[in-house]
């Protein structure tokens, strides 16, 4: 059996790991024993039709530098954070609702032919941010609770998949500081074979007597663990809200995106895209808004830790989130090693800005410029027509880019000379 998800308005509204433990009804346990659930049922989602349609007249306003060339990859409701599998047969896109979706494009004309969800047979709770190890074990991080998916380009043809605890339910953060907002938790693994997972801290700005709660955990920073789950350690401190990060080709420096505070007007405080070069860097919440903006409840007090400013501010409240770095081969040798970021685009200031790729250049010094990429989803009257969340590579060096208002993947490929 399966469901047909049509693509409308409507719609877009064998291992050593811990042994499974997850709220009921949840079959972890059972998929981690390698037993059947009993599950027959995929949700798919259309490709075609007038909705497909729409996005692709869409795609015509955008601009870009000459010779690169956007086009619909995929529908895919509600699309954030991807990860690209190893052999390059599925994509794995993750939501801030309750599904992961696998996007596969089977004849490989550069389309995807077949959007399905990902391990119906389990209970998801805000998967926004999967990532895969070199070896394809793909991790999934959920809003308090982080599996991991050994095969998962094999297993994903079936309902039932093998998955097991990497962190356990409740235990990501302590189940107190649950919160509806600042939960689309990313992944990575860094060079050293680790999983760094950024934890976005509630408050527009952290209140002063959580600040000492939040450091022992790692809330409003980033931790690091084995990919066992073990040796957890928290790696960064003073973020408020970080949803994209990745490590530089040849340095393997740690460089991550981080989201603003809200309330101080249009133009202030700009937004962050950081460097990190030794682990237990600050980064300034909340003592900074962003940059070396301070913010309002802590202006009169001076600052009890060393800071680490930003490498590029950008503009404020243009809510820079997925990013990654360009290893591939298509593009203009220029490209390489500079990262690609989504701007999600602001939600509260009066005029929008954001909704765009940026391409940030890093010289031989480290000093980084950013400049906007591809842009042209807020329109003439300052309607939004698309939110860019994240930006992952294809094999053949072509980016994708992920919007969760228009429920769409974007390729973008070069063709110029």
């Amino acid at each position: 059996m399966k469901t047909v998800l049509l693509a409308s308005a409507s719609l877009l509204m064998a291992t050593t790991l811990a042994p499974a433990q997850a709220p009921v009804p949840d079959n972890l346990e059972k998929l981690s024993n390698f037993q059947s659930t009993g599950t027959t049922e995929f949700t798919y989602v259309e490709q075609d039709g007038d909705y497909a349609a729409g996005i692709r007249e869409t795609l015509k306003g955008i601009k870009m530098p000459d010779g690169f060339r956007i086009e619909l990859y995929a529908v895919v409701p509600d699309a954030r954070h991807m990860a690209v599998g190893p052999q390059g047969i599925v994509t794995f896109v993750g939501t801030r609702k309750d599904k992961v979706w696998a996007v596969t494009d089977r004849n490989k004309d550069r389309v995807a032919d077949e959007v399905k969800d990902f391990a119906p047979s389990l209970k998801f709770a805000i998967p926004n941010g999967p990532c895969f190890s070199k070896d394809g074990f793909l991790y999934i991080a959920e809003q308090n609770r982080v599996l991991v998916y050994p095969a998962a380009e094999f297993f994903y043809e079936s309902p039932d998949v093998a998955a097991f605890n990497v962190v356990k339910q409740g235990e990501l953060v302590p189940p107190a500081d649950e919160s509806y907002n600042h939960t689309a938790r990313v992944c990575r693994i860094g060079p050293d074979g680790k999983l760094y997972i950024s934890l976005g801290q509630p408050f527009n700005v952290a209140p002063a007597d959580k600040l000492e709660h939040y450091k022992e955990h790692g809330i409003g920073g980033m931790i690091r663990l084995n990919t066992d789950g073990t040796g957890r350690e928290v790696y960064t401190y003073g973020i408020r809200n970080s949803v994209g990060h990745d490590f530089h080709p040849e340095t393997g420096e740690l460089w991550f995106t981080d989201n603003q505070v809200d309330g101080m007007g249009d133009d202030i405080p700009p937004g962050e895209i950081n460097r990190q070069t030794a682990a237990g860097q600050h980064f300034g919440h909340p003592w900074y808004g962003g940059g070396d903006v301070r913010t309002n409840e802590y202006a009169g007090e001076e600052v009890p830790v060393d800071v680490v400013m930003p490498a590029v501010e950008t503009v404020a409240h243009a809510a820079d989130l997925g990013m990654s770095f360009y290893t591939g081969k298509q593009f203009p040798a220029k490209y390489r090693n500079a990262i690609f970021s989504a701007q999600h685009g602001s939600w509260n200031r009066t005029t929008p800005v954001g909704a765009r790729v940026m391409v940030t250049f890093i010289d031989e010094e480290g000093k980084a410029t950013t400049e906007p990429f591809a842009e042209g989803w807020i329109d003439e009257n300052d309607e939004y027509l698309g939110r860019p969340v994240d930006v992952a590579q294809l094999r053949d060096g072509s980016i994708l880019v992920s919007d969760d208002l228009a429920g769409a993947i974007y390729r973008i490929s070069y063709e110029g000379n």
